[in-house]
């Protein structure tokens, strides 16, 4: 017995590796799912470094200058500044009111994503794990979740909760935490019963110990697909929100406001103001999409048989 602990933690590292290589292997094998994955970084890298990036600071009404709104792509200012996106009705520089827009919807998509894998995780695998009424009661409020539409429910807790950046993550996460927990169970109940779980048991070892280092590793696979196409679910949701005037406040734009700062102007000629946010998110949402779909081909035994 002393020898099977060693043995079974080196089986789980690598299983582990296995699963991130295979990943990653599935993916850089499609040219389509590579070129969203190479979007996708320099997305999140232009994101990250944005205040380094972006020519002005678009919310620093120091360096704004009434007489330089509206101007369409291309467009020189009087100070010399060429605005290669054009300004909005503000007379900020559509590129760095992008690239800080971009900032906002990612940090908001993934962080109410990795929120709500935490939660829907830990619900999901204490459902399978425990059984009864733990289960009964987890399982009830995951169908009670997934019985209405996303949005209406984010919709009412912003009406109810105001505008800000931890009210609209808390409304994503309270949305999208029920596919985790059931996509979590069901996978754990698959890996409950296999030896591994029985030897763990033999050995001694704590519910949270065999719970998050043993159950939890075998189901990972609807996890990194789940979270990933959940991600993108949640960048399209907040700008919906901000879209609508519900989301985020002004003070902290992201790319859904800045379409609404554009939309009244949309047919007058002004296209830049909306068009250009638009075709960013447009870009970021269906990069992620399409590396999620790769990973599900990937990571499904069925689908990779075809």
């Amino acid at each position: 017995m002393a020898l099977a602990k060693p043995a079974l933690f080196a089986a789980l590292r690598s299983d582990s590796d296995s699963l991130l290589a295979r990943s990653l292997a599935g993916v850089l094998k499609s040219p389509k799912a590579t070129i969203a994955a190479f979007v996708c970084i320099l997305l999140i890298l232009t994101a990250l470094f944005g205040p380094a990036l972006a020519p002005q600071d678009p919310y620093d009404l120091s360096t704004l200058d009434i007489m330089d709104s509206k101007l369409p792509p291309g467009s020189e200012s009087m100070s010399g500044t060429v605005y290669w996106f054009g300004t909005d009705v503000q007379g900020r520089d559509m590129l760095s009111a992008m690239i800080y827009g971009l900032r906002t919807s990612l940090f908001v998509g993934v962080l109410a994503g990795l929120v709500a894998l935490v939660v829907g995780t830990v619900l999901g695998l204490s459902a399978a794990y425990f059984g009864g009424r733990v289960d009964s009661v987890i399982m009830r409020l995951v169908d009670l979740m997934l019985g209405f539409p996303t949005l209406l429910v984010a919709l009412m807790l912003l009406a109810i909760l105001g505008q800000g950046v931890g009210k609209v993550i808390f409304a994503l996460v309270l949305v999208q935490w029920a596919m985790f927990a059931r996509a979590v169970r069901a996978a754990a109940l698959v890996e409950k019963g296999k030896d591994y779980i029985e030897a763990a048991r033999m050995l001694g070892l704590s519910r949270p110990r065999m719970l998050f280092g043993h159950l939890l590793p075998n189901c990972l696979s609807p996890l990194i697909v789940i979270g990933t196409l959940q991600v993108a679910n949640a960048i399209s949701a907040e700008a919906t929100l901000s879209f609508l005037g519900i989301g985020l406040p002004i003070t902290q734009p992201s790319l859904g406001l800045l379409i609404a700062n554009g939309y009244q102007v949309l047919l007058s000629g002004q296209y830049w103001i909306s068009v250009y946010p638009g075709l960013l998110l447009l870009t970021l949402v269906f990069s992620i999409n399409i590396v999620g779909d790769r990973l599900r081909e990937v990571l499904n035994p069925r689908l990779a048989e075809r």
